[in-house]
């Protein structure tokens, strides 16, 4: 990513030219937003507010832009405003649900978006296309990459219905077919977002932003070239659309991903694309932070880093900022920076605009600073704030689990692998090695401790995530067939003349397994075949009555470590008779 680091020095330089002669139409402002000219916009639309003050639609379009850059308590003062000039105007309780749906105030958001339905006329398909637009926004502030800006099933589902109300409202508006695109693209439902957007070009074929969105399906297609094609006929319709080359630079990070012969230049033209949106939006803090996101995309965090770091001594108006230098630092392992930024965004900023990713990265931080107590506190504050988020239980559970903090682990992989699509069988077979370990720690305590009881329900957990692995598998594996042995050895009597061979089967596959394999074993599989060899040795000993298999087994066992003390035991007693 060194290439991409260049537009740091000379990228967000690119002032953007002719600012100071803007057309004061409310379609002009409107055309401003939908190409993230968001300053030209803003400056465009305060003159509206003050040229045309009894014009209820100024004062929405102005807190739309607030709201896309993630300044809440503006936008909803202009909302207010609005609703102030026009007391019935639908747009701005629009504009009031989509701040209450940020906020995740599902109740407060629904009431003002039905009153906005209510007060929309039978053809006006405008509200509910910024109601569709309201559920697909991120419910914590800016997007931070795809745990933070995921659109979850529910508000993809209200926006769909909202869009198809008003697609029902008027057919032919292109933006309502392009936002219902948005929306299914949003599940991955490429068919229907491929057939609103068809629709939607169909209607309209200059759409910049239709063709936009359909190149960005292409891209998650990895139809890179097909991608392309789109965002050059956007470019075609309009030269000055910058949200083409942004899409454009971030295809070509992924496609830089599929063949090393190509990465090197399409990295480079990816920053050179980037740069070209810069300069097709506006200079300003908030360009600075879209371009923050693209970094993250890019996994360039040195640059971030830089990036983040200038924006931090430069401007204190969006916090933000620590967010994105706390988030470089810990993969620049500057821990202390990363943990002052951090810390200053989780204490600082609206409550309601901390995701679990915030959390998840200040614990991993305080862990690589050996302050283990905070990071795990901070880890489960993760796991607290928002448990739609169900890929984060991955990482919370990855970082507990090299803590060895067993219990909260396997509680957390087991999150994991229950609602996300993402979990592999490592996730599966650490949830069942976690909660086996949660019970030996257990049982360790009691041992000296006898009002104590161990909790037998963590190796019912265990035993049925070691199932699922096996499963799986189109062959046995050989060490969670030892630990599914281990487990039921616990579930045994544990009584030597009552034993119930609960794990004779395992521990028989388990060596079965070992042998099969050949060559010698190294010495953790020494000491499971040890383990292996005197259960079954007990078992022939006490259940079968067996006393020559007892021995065999012994023997065995013998061979590997004659300083076993299972082994010696057994020779000092049962096998000396022998």
């Amino acid at each position: 990513m060194k290439m991409i680091s260049k537009i740091a020095a000379s990228g967000l330089g690119l002032l953007f030219i002719g600012s100071s002669v803007f057309a004061q139409s409310l379609a002009d402002a409107k055309k401003a937003i939908d190409a993230e000219q968001y300053q030209k916009a803003k400056s465009m639309l305060k003159n509206l507010t003050v040229t045309q003050a009894d014009k209820d639609e100024n004062y929405f379009y102005l807190g739309w832009v607030y709201l896309k850059q993630d300044y809440l308590d503006s936008a909803k003062t202009l909302f207010n405003k609005g609703l102030a000039v026009n007391s019935k105007s639908a747009l701005n309780y629009v504009g009031l649900g989509a701040a209450a749906h940020i906020e995740k105030d599902n109740s407060t958001a629904t009431t003002n978006f039905n009153t906005a339905i209510t007060l929309a006329g039978k053809k006006n398909s405008t509200p509910y296309l910024y109601i569709g637009l309201s559920y697909l926004l991120p419910v914590s502030g800016s997007s931070i990459g795809p745990k933070g800006s995921a659109v979850t099933q529910a508000d993809a589902n209200a926006a769909i219905a909202a869009l198809n109300q008003g697609k029902a409202a008027n057919p032919r508006d292109a933006e309502v077919l392009t936002a219902l695109g948005d929306a299914y693209r949003s599940q991955l439902s490429s068919n229907d977002a491929y057939s609103a957007y068809s629709s939607a070009l169909a209607i309209d074929p200059k759409s910049a932003a239709a063709n936009v969105a359909e190149g960005v399906l292409w891209k998650f297609a990895d139809n890179f070239d097909g991608a392309v094609t789109q965002f050059k006929a956007a470019l075609n319709a309009d030269p000055n659309y910058g949200p083409a080359y942004r899409e454009w630079a971030e295809t070509d990070l992924r496609w830089a991903d599929t063949d090393p012969a190509i990465h090197d230049a399409k990295i480079q033209e990816a920053a050179d694309n980037y740069k070209k949106y810069i300069s097709l939006t506006d200079y300003s803090v908030e360009s600075q932070m879209r371009y923050a996101d693209f970094l993250i995309t890019a996994k360039d965090y040195v640059t971030l880093q830089k990036v983040a770091t200038d924006l931090s001594g430069a401007s204190k108006s969006n916090l933000r900022v620590y967010r994105y230098l706390g988030y470089a630092a810990l993969e620049n392992k500057d821990y202390p920076a990363g943990e002052a930024a951090l810390t200053k965004w989780v204490t600082q900023a609206d409550p309601k605009r901390l995701i679990p990713t915030d959390y998840l990265k200040l614990g991993k931080i305080e862990l690589a600073l050996k302050k283990d107590s905070l990071g795990v506190l901070d880890l489960r504050k993760a796991l607290t704030l928002d448990t739609t988020q169900v890929d984060v239980y991955g990482d919370i559970a990855t970082s507990l689990f090299s803590l060895k903090k067993y219990q909260e682990a396997a509680d957390a992989y087991h999150v994991y692998g229950q609602k996300s699509s993402h979990a592999k069988l490592k996730d599966h077979f650490n949830e069942g090695y976690s909660f086996y370990e949660a019970y030996l720690a257990q049982a360790r305590k009691s041992q000296t401790d006898k009002a104590y009881k161990p909790d037998t329900t963590l190796l019912t957990k265990a035993d049925s995530a070691f199932t699922y692995v096996q499963r799986k598998l189109a062959n046995p594996n050989v060490s969670v067939v030892y630990y599914q042995a281990q487990v039921k050895d616990f579930e045994d009597s544990g009584d030597r003349n009552n034993i119930k061979g609960l794990a004779k089967p395992f521990y028989e596959q388990y060596i079965q397994l070992v042998l099969a394999k050949g060559g010698t074993p190294d010495e953790t599989t020494k000491s499971n075949l040890v383990d292996s060899y005197v259960y079954l040795g007990n078992y022939a000993e006490f259940k079968d009555k067996d006393h020559a298999k007892a021995l065999d087994y012994f023997n065995k066992a013998k061979e590997l470590d004659p300083t076993d003390a299972r082994v010696t035991y057994y020779f000092q007693t049962s096998g000396k008779a022998k």
